[in-house]
């Protein structure tokens, strides 16, 4: 690996750098999780920092990401995220399928060969996040494993309709989801989870949800209190009116059922009220920053080539939500 010539006894100088862009950024626990992988694989000339990126601003970053390697760091990748994850897919060179498939990308890897310009490569690892995030919280514990309880294919509900909201649906049939509902306030239009559920050849159920009507949030409640798969895809505090019609739903239902799992992509604070109000019936709980592990395994080995320490980056994520 290249290196650039540092004085004795000081750290290595970066030869490569990285970043998770977006706007607002200053929230973003990225860093602390590639930097504690950087660390494990022994990759002390590797940098990774946040930066805000405004839309405006997004061209002028592409290009630099793609320009020749001269005496600053090579650019080795991005971790995109809102409201970049539609936005720069137009900007690439080339797009893996299920980035295709989904309509968004949150990785960015740039491939080069010596010193010229990067050929720029766009991914979603956002479905191996979900994904990976739903199946460990949904092994059966104790008694569940012990009876050899069998579970039957679950039924799944999608909070939101945006660029996460359309991974979410790559990512339930790999869980044998065979019913998918999506509640969000609008489904039409591009970058929407309507149209990637026709790219991706899946029929989903839609419900028409008005935040803060008490009619609409009962009937959303409901269906989430009913499924077995629920992944939030909102922002901060975007789900709240669903907490106590949902506490009240499962009052009716005798709780939430052992097998059920609600993932929620927030994960400060934490817990959400959403959260707390599906734990208090009994529910599992895949918090927001077990996605967020688990996105980021795959992109350090996309950028790297390496299979980073995952145990390394859990423990490091976890003590700063500590700090936080």
């Amino acid at each position: 690996m290249t290196r650039i010539d540092s004085p004795a006894g000081a750290p290595p100088a970066s030869a490569h750098r990285a970043a998770v862009i977006g706007d607002p950024i200053a929230h973003s626990l990225s860093p602390v999780l590639h930097r504690a992988a950087y660390e494990g694989l022994g990759l002390a000339d590797w940098s990774y920092e946040a930066l805000r990126v405004a839309p405006g601003e997004l061209v002028g970053l592409v290009d630099a990401l793609r320009a020749t390697v001269g005496e600053e760091p090579a650019w080795a990748g991005l971790s995109v995220t809102m409201p970049h994850k539609q936005a720069i897919m137009p900007m690439l060179d080339v797009i893996d399928p299920l980035a295709q498939a989904v309509g968004a990308v949150n990785t960015v890897v740039a491939q080069r060969s010596g010193a010229g310009p990067a050929l720029l490569a766009g991914f979603n690892t956002d479905v191996a996040g979900i994904s990976g995030a739903l199946r460990e919280a949904r092994d059966l514990p104790g008694a569940a494993a012990a009876e050899g309880l069998k579970l039957p294919a679950p039924t799944a509900l999608v909070l939101g309709s945006g660029a996460t909201a359309c991974s979410a649906l790559a990512a339930l049939p790999e869980l044998g989801a065979h019913s998918i509902t999506v509640a969000a306030r609008r489904h039409a239009g591009p970058g929407r989870a309507l149209v990637a559920a026709h790219r991706m050849g899946l029929e989903i159920r839609t419900l028409t949800w008005r935040p803060g009507e008490p009619a609409s949030d009962a009937i959303v409640a409901e269906a989430v209190a009913r499924a077995d798969l629920v992944v939030s895809t909102l922002p901060r505090g975007a789900a709240d009116t669903l907490a106590a019609p949902l506490a009240r739903a499962h009052r009716v239902r005798g709780g939430a059922r052992r097998e059920a799992v609600l993932l929620d992509v927030v994960y400060a604070p934490w817990p959400t009220a959403l959260a707390r109000a599906w734990s208090g019936a009994g529910g599992a709980i895949a918090p927001g920053w077990l996605m967020l592990l688990h996105q980021a395994v795959a992109q350090v080995r996309l950028m790297t080539g390496r299979s980073p320490d995952t145990s390394a980056m859990r423990g490091a994520l976890l003590s700063a939500l500590d700090t936080r």
